[in-house]
């Protein structure tokens, strides 16, 4: 049988729509794959992300901003030495990027200006932490990235 150039034109388009198709199918079946959106909420999260940048903005202007610090036993976030340990009320966020089973939060309890995040709930890795907390009725955000 002769195939004319029409003809292998017209089979090439359909092997290269097959071979796409066969790639969009395995990937959308794939476990490895996850195509989840990043954080639960994320529409909710949006629209309250003024809030975000106003209280990013305030610890921008602290004279002693926060500083994230690895130590021994773990992660160490230190508040500024001039504010008042057991009047800052907030959370810390930890989110891992690649596998959000990891993330957790847990309340800000100060008796002294640091907060350590114990060595045991943190794997090697990228982290992303987020310390939100209201001191004399103003709102502060940190957010760092770091290496474990």
């Amino acid at each position: 049988m002769k195939i004319n150039w029409g003809t292998g034109i017209v089979l090439s388009f359909i092997g290269f729509i097959a071979f796409i198709l066969f790639f969009v199918i395995r990937m959308s079946m794939d476990d490895r794959a996850n195509h989840d959106l990043v954080t639960e909420d994320y529409y909710k999260k949006e629209l309250s992300y003024q809030k975000e940048i106003d209280a990013m903005e305030m610890v921008s202007k602290l004279p002693y901003p926060p500083q994230l610090i690895r130590t021994d036993s773990g992660m160490t976030v230190r508040f500024p030495e001039d504010m008042v340990p057991s009047e800052i009320k907030g959370k810390v966020s930890l989110y891992r990027p690649s596998n959000k089973h990891l993330d957790f939060d847990f309340p800000i309890s100060l008796s002294n200006t640091h907060l350590l995040i114990p060595d045991k709930r943190l794997l090697d890795g990228r982290w992303d932490i987020d310390v939100s907390w209201e001191y004399e009725g103003e709102t502060y955000l940190f957010r760092k990235s770091f290496t474990y």
